[in-house]
């Protein structure tokens, strides 16, 4: 166990997390706290934020709920600067907030456009960016972890995702050109791109599941023969934000059932 802790222990870290109000969000900062880590936890949605709250705090570590809109110059710097000023820093970044766009890229608005670019890659990085200079203030180094996907780095056979997978291929090219540019800070900045995991951004809410049509060619084109869980894409989460991950970064790891591999 003191191995474990050694690699992976996340003890007198302070985590901030994005888009934390559902799905692969709420996993994140629950995975992250279990590993030790204090969790400031960021989303619109305050009420789910203070549920999740409570419940982080049984684990035995700090957590502030933060309600915020990320495409909100003011909202965004206010989210930050409140967890410097409670946690006296921000060691690591999860950027996990985002939205898709499903639709044939021709029949796609401008609005449509900038409103998936806005949130998925500018306020991604606008928020990087403020977090990024307390990192390099305190220069103690810190851990930037980008949630990306799958879409970011080949067609999507299943949905036409146009702005969506345009946003998480700049997310992946934000993520190797930051890991150069900080690296001599001691900040590593890595990718995870999950495939298909099902929640509330996929989910038919009548039918509290991905449409059987689509689920079914998902399971078919992903070599384990099966979709993914949140809890699947947790571990890859902690192993870039824990002691063991020090020498990797400009990485975008796959959490995909093998979909890469064909």
């Amino acid at each position: 166990m003191d191995a474990l802790r050694q690699w992976f222990g996340l003890q007198g870290k302070r985590a901030l997390v994005t888009g934390a109000s559902s799905g692969l969000g709420v996993a994140f900062a629950r995975g992250l706290a279990q590993a030790g880590a204090d969790v400031v936890i960021v989303a619109r949605r305050k009420e789910r934020l203070d549920a999740l709250a409570e419940e982080i705090r049984a684990l035995g570590v700090r957590c502030l709920p933060v309600g915020a809109d990320l495409t909100d110059d003011a909202q965004r710097d206010a989210a930050v600067q409140r967890a410097e000023a409670e946690f006296g820093g921000v060691d690591i970044l999860l950027n996990n907030a985002g939205i898709a766009d499903v639709g044939r890229p021709e029949n796609l608005s401008a609005a449509d456009w900038d409103r998936v670019l806005l949130l998925n890659l500018t306020a991604t990085f606008r928020i990087t960016q403020a977090v990024g200079r307390g990192m390099i203030a305190r220069g103690q180094g810190g851990r930037i972890i980008n949630i990306s996907s799958v879409a970011g780095l080949y067609g999507n056979p299943i949905f036409a995702t146009t702005a969506y997978s345009a946003s998480k291929a700049g997310l992946n090219g934000l993520t190797r050109q930051l890991a150069v540019d900080w690296a001599r800070h001691g900040i590593t900045v890595n990718a995870v791109a999950p495939a298909w995991i099902p929640t509330e951004m996929n989910m038919d809410p009548r039918e509290g599941d991905i449409l059987p049509k689509y689920k079914q060619r998902m399971i078919a084109l992903t070599p384990l023969g099966r979709l993914g869980t949140p809890e699947d894409v947790v571990g890859a989460v902690v192993f870039l934000a824990a002691p063991a991950s020090s020498y990797v970064t400009g990485h975008i790891l796959a959490v995909d059932g093998g979909w890469m591999a064909w």
